[in-house]
């Protein structure tokens, strides 16, 4: 006679029991209804334990598709140090004071009750691969049958002599967002010489944004772009970079070529001598990879990302998924951006839902060209698809419609602005 779902229960945790499995495996709301699958010849019921770990945009999509279609046999977990997600796409527009920090980000706990999820707030610092285990900050241990990660990047520390103690990194967003409402704001008598670190798309944002923030003061507060000894936007079309060029020059923003080799209180200092005066130093530099993937077992590329294929699963261990910043597909290369993290949402849930039902998993394509929206800071942006390229106010309009909507989508709000 099969084993009913109480019993089922009550005979794991008996074989649980000493061991440092911190939270056990209750049965979901509706699973005794649920089509469960016999997990031995004794009929026990199986309920698979689904483990997210982290807040990022392809999480928010999977959260999304498990309210709005009850996955059954599954217990879900979903492990985040942070309450809401901060929507990167709106970053410069929160910085440039066209949006307050809350109106940027979308609540993560909610999402994950409609959605009969299990909140834990937690950050992951260590996976056993071969065990299927999580460590989280807490101190706690959680096992998996199916893991997906979508943490994100780390800021590169220590690369730049100081930084770390005299700077302001972006990333991670949610922690930027936190110092951000401590900066000066237009309000001020006093001077502020901000420098803008890094030579990417985020660079560029961050620079013309803060130079949005500080106009209005009663000095000038001038604000240094550093591009890191490479040209600014490197890899947009050359249309984007004249634009962006062209916008940089209109509004101001100093922009310097060299690599940025040092931090203090006061100052940056460059590679080919200068020394520029800091009162604000922020850093949107490359991203790194969380340091404590490198014992996890699982393959990593060469920069310690988790190396994954074209159904979103690690390379080295199928029950395994990464998508967003921390995945390094090694059959395609695309950047590390907010538009592919987003774009690889609905696919992951996919997969992750077909892997649970025994299903054959499909192949994700991610889309060679993509549509680029650039903040300018001023309600105007710059929008690019292939080598089309255009700007102003009606990109910006584009822009906020699109961002408002995605934020709307998963529960945020976003009003005003």
């Amino acid at each position: 006679m099969p084993t009913t779902p109480a019993a089922a229960v009550a005979a794991w945790s008996r074989r649980s029991s000493g061991s440092r499995e911190a939270f056990p495996r209750p049965l979901r709301r509706g699973a005794a209804s649920a089509r469960a699958r016999p997990l031995s010849r004794l009929g026990v019921w199986s309920v698979k334990r689904l483990v997210l770990l982290g807040g990022g945009h392809a999480h928010v999509h999977v959260l999304d598709a498990m309210r709005r279609a009850r996955w059954t046999g599954v217990e879900a977990v979903l492990v985040t140090p942070h309450e809401r997600q901060a929507y990167s796409g709106m970053l410069p527009g929160v910085v440039a004071g066209h949006y307050r920090a809350s109106q940027a980000v979308i609540p993560l706990s909610p999402l994950a009750s409609a959605a009969d999820v299990r909140f834990v707030r937690a950050s992951g610092v260590g996976i056993d691969a071969s065990a299927r285990q999580l460590r989280l900050s807490d101190g706690r241990t959680m096992t998996y049958d199916l893991l997906s990660v979508d943490i994100g990047s780390a800021p590169a520390l220590g690369a730049i002599p100081g930084a770390d103690a005299h700077g302001l990194y972006v990333r991670p967003i949610e922690d930027f967002l936190a110092r951000l409402e401590r900066l000066p704001g237009r309000a001020g008598a006093d001077a502020l010489r901000a420098v803008v670190i890094g030579g990417g798309a985020a660079g560029f944002e961050l620079a013309l944004a803060m130079d949005q923030r500080l106009k209005g003061r009663g000095a000038p507060s001038p604000v240094t772009w550093v591009t890191g000894g490479r040209a600014p936007l490197a890899g947009y079309p050359a249309r984007v970079i004249g634009h962006a060029l062209g916008v940089l020059r209109h509004r101001g923003v100093e922009v310097r070529g060299s690599a940025c080799v040092g931090v203090d209180a006061r100052a940056v200092r460059l590679a080919d001598g200068g020394v520029l005066g800091c009162d604000l130093a922020l850093l949107a530099t490359g991203a790194a990879a969380p340091a404590w993937l490198a014992g996890s077992g699982l393959t990593l590329d060469r920069r310690g990302f988790i190396a994954t294929g074209p159904t979103l699963q690690s390379v080295s261990h199928p029950e395994v998924f990464a998508a967003g910043d921390v995945a390094s597909r090694q059959d395609v290369d695309h950047p590390r951006s907010g538009v592919y993290a987003v774009r690889a949402g609905p696919p992951l849930a996919r997969n992750l839902r077909r892997w649970l039902a025994g299903q054959p998993l499909q192949v994700h394509r991610p889309q060679a060209r993509t549509l680029n929206l650039l903040s300018c800071g001023d309600h105007t942006a710059i929008a690019s698809w292939g080598s089309w390229s255009a700007r102003g106010r009606w990109v910006w309009r584009w822009k906020d419609r699109i961002d408002r909507a995605f934020i709307a989508r998963f529960g945020g709000g976003v009003h005003g602005g």
